[in-house]
């Protein structure tokens, strides 16, 4: 009988079929190749270490009188476990109670239990599956949470029709041990050129989650659009929330709608990070009040995709009440550390004045984060830079002990066209094709920033072609999946020629989400 194989990949010549695994036995340590399966193939992200034994392909398989039992029973793991019965009830059809276990430990069931080891850090967890059961553990409800949604890939994928199925409900008997590679694994969508209802945003947030993302970043106001409620400044969405890009219909989220939003998210250890894009970006706001300007005169609503031409009046005293107003309004109804202000492309800004304007506005009560651009303003080093362009603005936010996010738009805006004839999205970054996407790495992405410096990562995706959450998903995937697999998983384990060949796999799983994802000739 063969021994545990601890899945360690020695060689970048990985095909579908056969994997070069470590194999320790009695004699010493040989390479060898072994056949996989699928279900472990098509895993993304890639977990830090999977164990499981050759020797007899062995399954555990749910069936009705299945259980799901919480170690301790408290609300929040609760929750995570009745996410997971939700998704097994709606597909399998078993009823899946869920209550304490009470230390007893029986054939047949689930188990999910918090336990007083932190070796994986807050977001991590290690899942066995036996003949008998299934144990997930982590020391925190988020590790619970991320090894859930691994769990859910090792099922078949039909546990994401939401129809149920007679087939035989069983998952390969494995053991995984997994944890984090960033603190940040973000998303960012931009509501404002385009809006999208809640429903759409819950979507969205549900696709984020199932891939260990932790933040979406909500791009909430710009030139074509304001799309949150300032109770103190009503016309903000009266007059800037009315249209969109090209004259699409507008809309905006109220207050309880976006309170909405923020606990939807909460509930799968997503943080809400809301943007306010100033002192550029603001053609929507300058358009609803016209003491914002410094001629006190409205310009148009703007439909256009134009950017750099707009900015808020530096030297009024009333730009700094509204902006005092606006992101009071928005961190009370915000629980997490962050928001962003922008900062970007504030083109109509002269240099001076723009420094003098982020410094004023960095406090308020949140850390502030903001597009590279702020790193030209004396600010302190717990405000956050998000690298989208210019090196020199990163390396100067990592010499001032900023923490950064990366984003670099040739690689990870989800805009891009993937190439020419794709037929959303734009180029002025260039063309980004899955693989380019994927094969990047923060470490090195900018020479004089190191590992310590950076935060995490995050994805934006800009709206001036998309409209509807079809188009989002048209962009986003795959390509959102190697950017939470970047952000996730651990270096040495990402290879482009591996991950191509899970993702070929992982494609039917998009499929059975019902995600309109870019069939791209690259995982054909």
């Amino acid at each position: 009988m063969f021994p545990k194989i601890n899945l360690k990949i020695l060689s970048k010549n990985i095909s579908v079929a056969s994997i070069v695994f470590l194999l320790t036995v009695s004699c010493g340590t040989k390479k060898i190749v072994v056949k996989d399966s699928e279900p472990v193939l098509s895993l993304i992200p890639i977990p830090a270490e999977i164990i499981y034994d050759r020797a007899v392909v062995s399954y555990f398989e749910l069936t009705n009188t299945a259980e799901i039992f919480v170690e301790p029973e408290n609300e929040e793991i609760k929750n995570v476990a009745e996410q997971l019965a939700e998704k097994l009830r709606t597909s399998t059809g078993c009823a899946l109670k869920v209550s304490s276990s009470n230390g007893r430990t029986e054939k047949g069931n689930i188990y999910l239990k918090l336990i007083n080891d932190n070796s994986s850090g807050d977001e991590g967890y290690k899942l066995s599956v036996t003949k008998d059961f299934v144990t997930l553990e982590a020391s925190k409800p988020a590790g619970l949470f991320y090894g859930v949604q691994t769990l859910r890939q090792l099922f078949p994928n039909e546990i994401e029709s939401g129809i149920i199925k007679k087939i035989p409900w069983r998952i390969r008997t494995i053991s995984i041990k997994d944890f984090s590679r960033y603190k940040w694994r973000g998303a960012m969508l931009d509501v404002a050129r385009h809006f999208f209802k809640v429903d759409d945003v819950k979507k969205y947030i549900d696709l984020l989650a199932f891939y260990k993302i932790n933040k979406l970043h909500l791009h909430l106001s710009d030139d074509q659009g304001w799309r949150i409620e300032i109770k103190s400044w009503q016309n903000l969405t009266k007059i800037g929330g009315s249209t969109a890009v090209n004259g699409d219909p507008g809309g905006y989220y109220t207050q309880e709608d976006y309170k909405e939003i923020v606990k939807y998210a909460r509930e799968k250890f997503i943080t809400i990070i809301p943007e306010i894009d100033l002192p550029g970006h603001t053609n929507a706001a300058l358009a609803s009040y016209p003491e914002l300007n410094c001629s006190g005169i409205a310009p148009k609503i703007y439909t256009g995709i134009e950017v750099g031409f707009s900015s808020l009046c530096i030297e009024k005293e009333i730009t700094y009440k509204f902006i005092d107003n606006v992101i009071k309004e928005l961190a009370a109804i915000t629980p997490g550390e962050y928001i962003h202000i922008g900062g970007d492309e504030a083109k109509s800004t002269n240099e001076k004045d723009y420094i003098k304007f982020i410094e004023r506005v960095e406090s308020h009560g949140k850390r502030m984060i903001g597009w590279e651009e702020i790193s030209k303003a004396n600010i302190s080093s717990s405000s956050v830079s998000q690298f989208w362009d210019s090196p020199q603005h990163a390396i100067a936010a990592a010499k001032r002990g900023m923490k950064l996010i990366l984003s670099p738009s040739t690689k990870i805006y989800l805009d891009m066209k993937y190439n020419e004839s794709t037929p959303l999205g734009l180029f002025w970054a260039g063309y980004t094709d899955v693989k380019k996407s994927y094969s990047w790495d923060p470490e090195t992405e900018i020479p004089g920033v190191i590992n310590n410096n950076i935060l995490g990562i995050e994805a934006p995706l800009w709206s001036e072609t998309l409209k509807t959450i079809k188009d989002i998903e048209y962009m986003a995937f795959p390509r959102l999946a190697g950017a939470a697999e970047i952000a996730w998983s651990q270096k040495r384990l990402r290879q482009w020629e591996n991950y191509r060949e899970r993702l070929i796999i992982h494609s039917k799983r998009f499929d059975a989400l019902g995600v309109n994802y870019y069939s791209s000739p690259e995982i054909k």
